[in-house]
């Protein structure tokens, strides 16, 4: 059993609260090597943003549970390396059986994400309940989620997006003691979220209705990647196909933030920022193949991709 505050990691359960009071949402990154894990330590020190390492079940089998184990206490150790300890989380994003939960749990996880959204809802409780129980056995932190959402990341695929009930919201978080709850308000996964010419929106009236509802409550959530059309500009400019990406409004993030939303998941627009620095050294430099000569830059793209995300959507600079 390897206990996660151990190696210098804490839950969410702080980072919710101080969240909530002061009306930011905390960064929810997804990583799965070396130079991600790197530009979201130094983009969180440098704002000084406290910060959720996601790592998704796929991204798990990719890195191998073992050297992830080690990236994380790295990035504990190489926070302080950088003059600015920050308040770090190891999360399991959208685990899907208990089994899953357990062995992240038992490998140094802080926080686990239990997705039963796809079942029936008294199963959902169930599995959660389930989930629960177990981790706050060791004081890991439990994120549950109520709707689906549509599109494709990694092992997460919907082809419908269901809204969260606000009517069921109560009676979930009561009969499962989640400590978070992820919902389903009109963001979705991956790059393709909407249609060109659309102007989407999230469905703020129904994240108004599960306030009421579970006021104070720590609310999650998940594709709410913007996918900046510069960066969608900067992939097709050099060979890329992304002509109809299209991601959530920052604007809309931060009124979310502002609100019980304390958690916030982008994957996508990490993603992107960095092809479109690798695409922009293949092309202008076909000779190159020293790896860290394109990875680099893509880590620095990516960084600065964070820091605004710190600094302007999410509220969370200056809050470590």
């Amino acid at each position: 059993m390897i206990k996660y505050k151990d190696i210098g990691l804490v839950n969410t359960r702080g980072m919710f609260a101080k969240a909530v009071a002061g009306g930011y949402a905390v960064p929810a990154y997804n990583f799965n090597n070396m130079e991600q894990l790197q530009a979201i330590i130094q983009a969180c020190v440098e704002t000084r943003s406290p910060v959720i390492l996601q790592v998704s079940s796929g991204a798990r089998k990719y890195a191998n549970q073992t050297l992830l184990r080690y990236m994380a206490e790295g990035a504990v150790q190489y926070s302080r390396e950088l003059g600015g300890e920050i308040p770090i989380c190891l999360h399991l994003d959208h685990g899907d059986t208990f089994e899953l939960c357990c062995d992240c749990i038992e490998t140094g996880f802080s926080s686990v994400m239990i997705d039963g959204s796809h079942l029936p809802y008294e199963e959902n409780v169930a599995l959660t309940a389930r989930v629960v129980e177990y981790a706050h056995r060791y004081d890991v932190t439990v994120e549950g989620e109520l709707g689906v959402l549509a599109g494709i990341e990694d092992d997460v695929s919907a082809e419908k997006h269901v809204y969260t009930q606000p009517a069921e919201v109560q009676d979930f978080v009561g009969r499962t003691g989640v400590d978070s709850l992820a919902i389903s308000i009109g963001t979705s996964h991956g790059a393709f979220k909407f249609k060109p010419g659309t102007n989407p929106k999230i469905r703020l009236d129904i994240l108004r209705e599960i306030e009421t509802r579970i006021p104070g409550f720590p609310i999650v959530l998940h594709g709410s990647s913007s996918v900046p059309q510069e960066i969608v500009a900067e992939i097709n400019k050099y060979g890329g196909q992304l002509k109809d990406a299209i991601g959530i409004g920052e604007d809309q993030l931060r009124e979310a933030a502002r609100s019980a939303v304390c958690k916030i998941n982008i994957d996508s627009d990490g993603r992107l920022a960095m092809t479109g620095a690798i695409r922009k050294v293949f092309i202008e430099k076909p000779a190159e193949f020293d790896p860290r000569k394109y990875l680099g830059p893509a880590r620095d793209a990516l960084k600065e991709l964070y820091k605004h995300k710190c600094i302007h959507v999410l509220g969370s600079a200056e809050q470590a």
